[in-house]
């Protein structure tokens, strides 16, 4: 009984836009849906090395073992995952797990891994109180004056292990921004017996401590001060004291900063005012009493670059404002991550009640982000799942709401390359306001590992090269084909063989890179003549293209009385090639059916008839796979060489006709084909 065969060119069967490649590392980094055949004997007398670069499913239907494939994918490797974990004594938490991971990416595809968040109960907590000094806080200091045993009992609701420390600012000591008269430095309260001190930037007052008294001694001391306008150098303060990191006292805990004014704020770019030029450093310049001692140098802070210090040093700031100013910092606060505002009294009454009510909220909000540079060609987005709710696709971070103490959520995050990175980067992952961290370090497998290196193979006409990834190269110049003397895809040609003009340059390029003999041939020639191998492709004369130059652009041999092709074809290479039904030189005379696709089908079928001389251009996407037995609907028609071919013509969903081709007599070496040809997007037929 005959076989029968199936032979498919895919049109628009696989996803993606693949094409052909001259090299492996070349194919794999052209499209994520490619893949290489490094199988010696793939490709057909006729066809480039390229034609191994295609999707693995193409590979595999046109032969190519699932061994020999190179199609390189991510890996991951996670090098340190301690389990989350709770202590009473606050010693070895972990929130945040994995800690170390690592991603190898193949450009365009995305690897993705799973981080767990959990908050631990009584999480240690530093509070920095930073308060605005300007006079019209007099009634407010007043009442700060008796805050601390009150401020720490709150804290001590969520947590045993509490800091507290104090901070105050008004404005920088230039004008127009205080009164430079001697008299007013001094006493710049416009009432002359306030108790009020000289103006001053920032002032550091107490480090974070447990001791409750203390505070409330060193705040005590405190006393009122004034500058001109209404906006102040809060800016300058809430720089100071996030990078005066030694100097505060910050610990490496949930670390919170509550900043309370009645004002606006100065910020990049006011300084001018002040004959004031020189960026913000964003350095830590506390003197020895813990003042500011540069204000007078620098400019305000920018808002981004405040924000960028208090990110990095996981400080969660609270802006405690007046009623008047809440609008103003509600929109600060959307542009400062894991800050919130709170309304203040106007003499601070409710103060504490603020803060308790801040720290939920922020407690209560998991943030995960991004905490270094992203490399350019690398996109991350994530998707979260916080128990009851779920979120996909953020690309600005992961994120929680409602989520209590003790609570497990996990984000989702998707890594993917577009392009090769010249290094490995590293990746830094945080919960905003935690300071523990996922560190993931970043790679891209853009090279072939074909491991099969064969010197002085015979694949190569008998050992006159190496054999590497299924292609002819040269041990001493690796990326030239063959050993000194030989030339050709696999090295069959002998260079001083080939022609004059052949043999001017055989390699060029840095690296021998490009081989400037192993491009296609027509009818003998390289390039048919009509143009000049250039990197192993030809650059055609003027009016010539193809992949050899062997199709003029000249339409005269279409054009019969004023028409190319009767109306019925395309003009190619300056023959007619016919609409489906059509044929003869000039597309005059109707085609059955039949008819059309016996050419091809011989061709691919048998390797006879007309187009036997270029089957691998004209049909060079196929595989083959089994149909079933032929029945009364399948055509009869006698090939080029006198064999009966029986077939049938099929159109599938996708509008391709299907031609099924069956030799009932079982002579040759494949009995039955299937050929898919697309018809709205079908290759030139050069006979």
């Amino acid at each position: 009984k005959p076989l029968t065969g199936v032979i498919v060119v895919p049109c628009v069967s696989f996803p993606g836009s693949c094409q052909p490649q001259p090299s492996c590392h070349e194919c794999i980094q052209s499209h994520p849906s490619c893949a290489w055949c490094k199988q010696p004997d793939f490709v057909q007398a006729g066809e480039s090395d390229a034609q191994r670069c295609a999707p693995r499913p193409e590979l595999e239907y046109r032969g190519c073992l699932a061994s020999e494939i190179m199609d390189p994918q991510g890996k991951q490797h996670i090098l340190e995952d301690r389990p989350l974990r709770d202590n009473i004594y606050h010693e070895n938490i972990t929130q945040l797990s994995p800690q170390r991971i690592v991603l190898q990416l193949r450009p365009g595809k995305e690897q993705s891994f799973t981080v767990r968040f959990k908050r631990a109960e009584g999480y240690p907590v530093d509070l920095y109180y930073l308060m605005d000094l300007s006079y019209s806080m007099k009634d407010d200091l007043e009442k700060i004056k008796k805050l601390g045993n009150d401020l720490m009992a709150a804290l001590r609701k969520v947590t045993t292990s509490v800091k507290i420390g104090f901070g105050a600012f008004v404005d920088k000591t230039v004008l127009p921004y205080v009164n430079m008269v001697p008299s007013k430095r001094k006493h710049p309260c416009q009432i002359p017996k306030e108790n009020c001190q000289p103006t001053f930037s920032y002032r550091h007052v107490l480090a974070l401590t447990e001791n409750a008294s203390e505070f409330e001694s060193r705040v005590s001391q405190q006393r009122i001060s004034a500058n001109l306008d209404d906006a102040e150098g809060g800016f300058d303060a809430l720089m100071q004291a996030a990078i005066c990191k030694e100097q505060i006292g910050w610990r490496n805990v949930t670390s919170l900063l509550v900043f309370t004014s009645d004002g606006t704020f100065h910020t990049a770019g006011d300084g001018k005012l002040g004959g004031i030029h020189m960026p913000n450093d964003g350095r830590c310049h506390l003197d020895a009493n813990g003042v500011y001692s540069k204000s007078h140098l620098y400019d305000y802070p920018s808002l981004g670059h405040l924000a960028e210090v208090l990110s990095k040093s996981n400080i969660q700031p609270i802006f405690a404002v007046t009623s008047s100013r809440l609008s103003l910092y509600k929109e600060l606060s959307k542009l400062i991550p894991k800050s919130v505002v709170g309304e203040l009294k106007s003499d601070s009454r409710n103060v504490v009640q603020l803060i308790e009510d801040a720290y939920k909220s922020l407690a209560s909000t998991v943030k995960l982000g991004l905490f270094s540079d992203l490399p350019p060609g690398i996109s991350i987005a994530y998707d979260s799942h916080c128990g009851d709710k779920e979120t996909y696709g953020q690309t600005e971070g992961g994120e929680c709401s409602d989520v209590s103490v003790n609570q497990l959520v996990q984000f989702t995050v998707k890594i993917m390359a577009t392009t090769c990175l010249p290094e490995s980067q590293k990746l830094v992952l945080r919960v905003l306001g935690v300071v523990e961290e996922v560190q993931v370090e970043l790679s891209t497998t853009c090279e072939c590992q074909c491991g099969d290196t064969q010197p002085d193979a015979h694949h190569c006409s008998g050992g006159h090269g190496n054999l590497t990834c299924g292609i002819c190269r040269n041990a001493l110049c690796l990326l030239s084909r063959c050993h000194e003397g030989y030339v050709g895809r696999r090295c069959d040609c002998r260079k001083d063989e080939l022609l004059g003009s052949e043999a001017l340059t055989l390699a060029s390029g840095s690296f021998c890179s490009c081989d400037n003999v192993a491009c296609e041939r027509h009818n003998g020639q390289l390039c048919a003549g009509n143009g000049q191998c250039r990197c192993g492709h030809c650059q055609c004369q003027a009016n010539y293209t193809g992949n050899a130059c062997e199709c003029s652009l000249d339409t005269s041999g279409c054009t019969q009385e004023g028409k190319i092709c009767n109306g019925h074809g395309h003009c190619i290479c300056n023959r007619c090639q016919c609409d489906a039904g059509w044929l003869g030189s000039h597309c005059v005379d109707h085609q059955m059916p039949c008819e059309v696709h016996r050419d091809c089908a011989e061709c691919k079928a048998f390797g006879t008839g007309p187009l036997s001389q270029n089957c691998s251009n004209s049909c060079s996407q196929t595989v083959r796979t089994l149909v079933a037995p032929v029945d009364e609907r399948w055509c009869q028609m006698k090939g080029g060489d006198g064999r009966l071919l029986i077939y049938l013509i099929e159109e599938d969903k996708t509008g391709s006709i299907l031609l099924t081709v069956n030799d009932p007599k079982g002579i040759g070496f494949l009995v039955g084909s299937r050929l898919r040809i697309c018809l709205y997007a079908r290759e030139p037929v050069m006979l």
